[in-house]
């Protein structure tokens, strides 16, 4: 039986099988995504925080500002290097003093459609998430909203900014502006791959070998949690659901202390996830072939073969996807003032 037909009786497509053609074998398993996956959204807009020219603007000059730490050395894009898929490819990163947190960065790229941020879920969305690190004394250190506040109205291009981005407000120069801004660059971070391009119609997008992996991973039971347009990010579920799994990080139960929270985390997005290694909440499993054998077994009690995995890591291959170089480029920064806070090491 050639590999078209066994994609087409693995699929349960007797038509397409007797038919015998590659391209309704491709169809139908496109048609089939598109239920289980749907469209990735252009951006990830919110009636909470209306997309504006000027808000993105600024948004992005926030990103990348290192100003918004307590040593200046420190930005968003730090930890989620837009340059290398939205995070640093360490198990946790670095910040304030060199300081290290115990769980990994996730990828900024199509996180603003996530049901939640952080890996515990404990932001809305990420207009919150763009707060907490600000004040996170291991991240960007610094001590207060007000502080924050001081350096942006120190800097003489920023006031008119924040202005233009929020005309209607007499007192633009917020914290909670500040938060609204880099949520609104982030909701424009869309990475399509060729994934997408298959899912809508494009069936020469993915290879053979692409295809058999994506129905592998159809089949083997991954869109159980890895589903929606994230193919992840949209649930939350327990690390270690068929067998425990050994963590000191107990996820949810510190946000909520509920016990149905223990070990839960929210479903990590699988787009980009062949260039955002390590893996896991603490960044400890540095291969993805580790890691689908790991999640088979304790998420879905299975144990793959090396061909399962294969299939499984062909197909996430084809989730890479297309950083726009215009978008996520470094601004020029506005120059400090002379009241601007210098630098603070300690």
């Amino acid at each position: 039986m050639g590999a078209a037909l066994v994609l087409a009786a693995s699929l349960g497509l007797a038509g397409a099988a007797s038919a015998g053609t590659d391209d309704e074998a491709r169809a139908a398993l496109a048609k089939q995504g598109r239920a289980i996956f749907g469209e990735l959204p252009i951006a990830a807009e919110s009636p909470d925080n209306p997309l504006t020219r000027n808000k993105i603007d600024l948004g992005r000059m926030l990103y990348f500002d290192p100003r918004l730490s307590k040593n200046h050395d420190v930005s968003c894009n730090s930890c989620h290097d837009l340059a290398t898929y939205g995070q640093d490819n360490q198990p946790n990163s670095p910040g304030h003093r060199g300081q290290r947190g115990g769980r990994s960065s996730p990828s900024v790229y199509n996180a603003a459609f996530h049901i939640s941020q952080f890996w515990d879920g404990r932001a809305r969305d990420v207009e919150e998430q763009a707060k907490g690190p600000v004040l996170n004394p291991i991240e960007m250190a610094m001590p207060d909203e007000a502080s924050v506040l001081l350096v942006l109205r120190s800097i003489p291009d920023y006031p008119a900014r924040f202005a233009a981005a929020f005309p209607l407000e007499s007192e633009p120069v917020t914290y909670d502006n500040m938060a609204k801004a880099i949520g609104a660059f982030e909701r424009l971070l869309m990475t399509p791959s060729r994934f997408d391009d298959f899912l809508g119609g494009d069936l020469d997008a993915l290879s053979r070998r692409e295809v058999e992996g994506m129905n592998t991973f159809i089949e083997t039971g991954c869109v159980t949690c890895h589903m929606g347009p994230g193919v992840g990010g949209g649930m939350y579920q327990k690390l270690g659901l068929v067998k425990p799994y050994a963590t000191q990080d107990t996820g949810r139960f510190q946000i909520t202390g509920r016990e149905v929270d223990r070990y839960v985390f929210k479903v990590p997005s699988l787009r980009n996830i062949e260039k955002t290694a390590p893996y896991f909440h603490d960044g400890s499993l540095k291969s993805l072939p580790q890691t689908i054998r790991t999640m088979a077994e304790y998420q879905l009690g299975k144990e793959l073969t090396d061909a399962e995995v294969g299939s499984i890591q062909t197909f996430l291959g084809s989730l890479t996807g297309r950083i726009d170089a215009a978008y996520t480029r470094k601004p020029v920064l506005p120059r400090s003032g002379p009241e601007t806070p210098a630098p603070d090491p300690n």
